[in-house]
């Protein structure tokens, strides 16, 4: 019977190893994506004029707060 538990104990610890792998991997590509999307908006925002770029920056502004608000009630 101990040697059963221990195999079961074993094979537990290499399942919750591989799951976690599985996420840090999950993590690494999301957060990979999230750089590339800021990098590309960021460059967008570059090439604009700079009357049109803070326009455009000040309608995210005021989205993002009224999502902040939203989100607070």
């Amino acid at each position: 019977m101990s040697r059963t538990r221990g195999i079961l104990t074993v094979a537990l610890i290499a399942t919750t190893a591989v799951a976690v792998a599985a996420v840090v991997i999950k993590l690494r590509m999301m957060d990979e994506v999230a750089t590339e999307t800021a990098d590309d908006i960021e460059a967008q925002l570059g090439a604009l004029d700079p009357v049109t770029r803070a326009t455009v920056v000040e309608k995210l502004s005021t989205r993002a707060l009224e999502d902040a608000k939203a989100m607070k009630d």
